[in-house]
């Protein structure tokens, strides 16, 4: 794929609804000492293609002794997508403004067509694009589908569905470009929504929600939707790419009522839940070892733990929900029920985060084509699997072995206690390491 092409798919697709945050929230999930998971990894960081052995700090999650004379672990195989950007120069400031100009001259030209034959033509380029996209790219949705399907990602329906994902992102592309040239009737007829009165009730007993999907569908749309009923709604996005376009996009998504947040503002989405507002966060960013370990599909991968402990650090509700697109080109959207996450306990936050991925599984099942994920979702050896079953075994079992008489939860009722992550010196915030000052 081209620098391009993962540019427009970082700032309107990833960043647009919950871009996650990095290794932001440090802290150790699978022993329970609060705090050090990513809450949606960026999605620049995912699984080695031949998953190479296990994360540095896997023992230790395990609280697993090294034996003697056993070498240290090599630090887990990351790639980093090209858009990626270090210091801003003069080239990539001019390559911002010139994104900018041609998402401003797209989006009015296909505002201003009919919408029926932009989409197929859309879906024409959007199938040359699958074919030239690399061969990796290709094996990855492949591989993603076939466990969707149940089927060998070498099933030509697993190549058709790769394919059909490839229209659905481009006709999503396609839509958000039209959505500034739409009145607020037109808005408003294309989206139905499931059991609202449910949600409001949810959203204004809460303390905060923590709302989780997938890239599925049209994200932009139900967050426009909730921000219309007059929920205050805020959006983790990556601001670290084009800095023009995403202020584009922040401005627009701020015009329906929806709050950016850089997914670097840890001070913004801890407010956020403090406040008892919103927060979107999409979980599907690709697999990380460092995750928690969850089977979808009817196999072991990893979801982030950041839903799961904001929740609990903040005591708020996480409701998973998901927007599908229906056959005369409206949507609906519907939440499932509330997760609660009764303390930071590695059983608590497994199960919290087993609930996401079975609601991710419900929302990706009717439809799957709707799902556009251009990485790698599952671990590519079976041995990465059978130590992913092997970490949630651990987790559940240390935490019956020192269960307190309640159970593990919180004496002081459903809030987890506001906890400091991880104990030392030194911590991991976005990736890097930083000093913590000691007391």
């Amino acid at each position: 794929m081209s620098r391009d092409e993962l540019s427009v798919e970082t700032q309107s697709g990833r960043d647009g609804l919950g871009a996650g945050l990095p290794d932001a929230l440090s802290a150790d999930a699978s022993s329970g000492a609060a705090a050090s998971p990513s809450t949606g990894s960026q999605s620049n960081e995912a699984a080695p293609e031949s998953g190479g052995g296990e994360s540095p700090v896997a023992g230790r999650r395990l609280g697993l002794p090294r034996k003697l004379g056993e070498a240290a672990p090599e630090p887990t195989k990351k790639f980093e997508a090209p858009h990626r950007m270090g210091k801003e120069t003069f080239f990539t400031h001019l390559a911002g403004l010139t994104a900018v100009s041609l998402w401003r001259t797209s989006s009015w030209i296909v505002g201003h067509l009919p919408a029926g034959p932009t989409y197929r033509v859309g879906g024409w380029f959007a199938v040359m694009g699958y074919h030239a996209a690399s061969p990796t790219r290709r094996r990855w949705l492949r591989s993603n589908f076939g466990h969707v399907l149940g089927i060998s990602p070498n099933d030509k329906k697993a190549g058709r569905m790769a394919r059909d994902a490839y229209r659905n992102y481009s006709r999503y592309i396609l839509e958000l470009m039209r959505l500034p040239w739409l009145n607020k009737e037109q808005v408003d007829r294309l989206l139905e929504v499931d059991s609202l009165d449910r949600f409001l009730e949810i959203y204004k007993a809460s303390k905060g929600v923590v709302l989780v999907a997938g890239h599925l569908g049209n994200n932009e749309a139900v967050a426009a939707a909730f921000a219309k009923h007059g929920l205050q709604i805020n959006v983790v996005g990556d601001d670290s790419s084009y800095r023009e376009l995403y202020e584009l996009f922040e401005r627009q998504r701020e015009s329906w009522g929806c709050k950016m947040i850089s997914w670097r503002n840890l001070r913004g989405v801890y407010g956020a839940l403090r406040r008892h507002e919103g927060l979107v966060l999409l979980v599907d960013w690709g697999y990380r070892e460092d995750g928690i370990p969850v089977q979808m599909f009817g196999s072991w991968t990893t979801l982030p733990a950041g839903p799961a402990l904001l929740a609990a650090k903040h005591g708020s509700t996480i409701i998973p929900f998901s927007i599908n697109r229906q056959p005369g080109g409206t949507f609906r959207a519907s939440a499932d029920e509330p997760i609660l996450v009764p303390s930071n306990s590695p059983s608590d936050l497994a199960i919290a985060t087993q609930k996401v991925a079975s609601a991710l599984e419900r929302h990706i099942a009717p439809a799957p084509a709707q799902w556009y994920n251009f990485k790698p979702i599952w671990p590519a050896t079976a041995e990465e699997a059978a130590r992913l079953e092997a970490r949630h075994l651990a987790a559940m079992a240390n935490d019956a072995r020192g269960a307190a008489p309640n159970g593990g939860a919180d004496p002081r009722g459903d809030a987890a206690p506001e906890v400091e992550a991880p104990i030392g010196p030194e911590t991991r915030i976005g990736g890097r390491e930083h000093k913590r000052s000691e007391k």
